[in-house]
């Protein structure tokens, strides 16, 4: 599963991470990177870029940069 598969509201870790793709490097340099978790907060009209939250910082990515991080979802089940 990948970053651009999340739905609103779901949380999930980054497992491992694919730079080739142009931008994916700055997108690691603002703290996307394997073993963090992200939020899904928020998309455009339209699905893109979409919003992700990392240690509470909001972050814009678009989804075809999202492709390039390998996710685990997180469950909320209490």
């Amino acid at each position: 599963m990948t970053l651009k598969e999340l739905n609103p509201g779901q949380s999930a870790r980054i497992e491992a991470v694919d730079a080739r793709q142009p931008g994916v490097v700055r997108l690691m340099v603002l703290g996307l990177i394997e073993g963090v978790e992200v939020q899904y907060e928020n998309s455009a009209i339209g699905g893109d870029p979409m919003e992700v939250s990392v240690h509470g910082t909001a972050i814009s990515v678009r989804r075809q940069q999202a492709g390039s991080f390998r996710i685990s979802p997180i469950s909320t089940n209490v």
